[in-house]
């Protein structure tokens, strides 16, 4: 119990810091090439923040925890929504940019509309896999365009700025973009290691309390694998980094869908527990189309975002009854 507690405590130390040089990497590699937080929040930093799901789900996958495997990216989507949006929301109020109603947000209810269709038959196969993984590359080529063409309107502004006469000091701009790379990195693996710490600490004091391996799954490892998500939007809100907060949630929940999902269907099928179709999925669901209404005010208040957070812990204590 005691080494148990230990990794706990490990493993927080390790979500911290790991959150933090994840956050100022990013935000730094995006301002040095004219690339919008946003972007960075939707790819690399959500993809980041998602290694922990990937590694537990593909490794639960394998030793035939299927109901560990797809519940652990249900239960991390509803808790990057309900608890972190919550969370970060009630430390600050969070500014949403239009352009997430228009385009971001549809895009994740359409995709978690999408992976409910293919559970629907009881399976995630390999061709299921496939199409989810297609969806995840073309998600991020898209971005890819899209950052590729702010950086050139960002050449363009240094283009302007030289002919006033401005001179800007290229050496050391690229040596601080090498070292806030090595700091995302740093920060990812910090990330991952910290998380499962946790997971592993956190899971093995429950049970020995008697809980039973499902309800962990569903929550409890869920929840830690969403730390670095909750990690990174606490110190982003923290900042004032709102791109960040709400790129990785949004981000995180379409990589657990499209890479975490097609990547352990593809390397072994699947067999889905019916109540996950049922209910948890739903739920999921629920909770994505959930942000629409609120992001169109173009900002989440204190009092939207403690919604959030107690719908998240009102779906905690129905899985615990239950």
């Amino acid at each position: 119990m005691l080494m148990n507690v230990i990794f706990v405590l490990i493993g927080l130390v390790g979500l911290f810091f790991g959150g933090n040089w994840l956050v100022k990497g990013a935000s730094r590699i995006a301002a040095s090439f004219g690339i919008s937080t946003l972007i960075i929040g939707l790819t690399i930093v959500a993809i980041g923040t998602s290694a922990p799901e990937l590694l537990v789900s593909v490794s639960a996958a394998l030793r035939g925890s299927s109901g560990i495997a797809v519940g652990n990216v249900v239960g991390s989507n509803i808790a990057n929504v309900g608890l972190i949006l919550g969370v970060t929301g009630i430390i600050a109020p969070i500014t949403v940019q239009a352009v997430l109603v228009r385009r971001e947000i549809p895009i994740m209810i359409v995709v978690s509309i999408f992976a409910y269709l293919l559970l629907l038959d009881g399976i995630l196969n390999r061709l299921d896999g496939i199409l989810l993984l297609f969806g995840f590359i073309s998600f991020n080529m898209l971005f890819y365009f899209l950052a590729r063409q702010q950086a050139k309107e960002h050449d363009a502004e240094e283009e302007a700025a030289a002919a006033a006469g401005i001179e800007l000091p290229d050496d050391e701009e690229e040596a601080n973009i090498l070292l806030e790379v090595g700091r995302v990195i740093l920060g990812i693996a910090f990330l991952v290691v910290g998380a499962e710490l946790l997971v592993r600490g956190a899971s093995e004091i429950a049970r020995s309390v008697g809980i039973s391996e499902l309800v962990i799954g569903i929550t409890m490892v869920a929840f830690g694998t969403s730390l670095p998500e909750l990690a990174t939007g606490v110190i982003a809100a923290m900042k004032n980094e709102n791109d960040i907060v709400v790129g990785n949630i949004i981000g995180s929940n379409i990589a657990n869908l499209l890479l975490i999902l097609g990547m352990t269907s593809f390397i072994l099928p699947i067999d889905i527990d019916p109540g996950l179709i049922q209910f948890e999925f739903l739920v999921m669901i629920a909770f994505s189309i959930m942000i629409l209404p609120f992001a169109m005010n173009r900002e989440l208040s204190r009092t939207e975002s403690a919604f959030f957070l107690g719908s998240y812990l009102a779906f905690i204590a129905y899985t615990f009854i239950a």
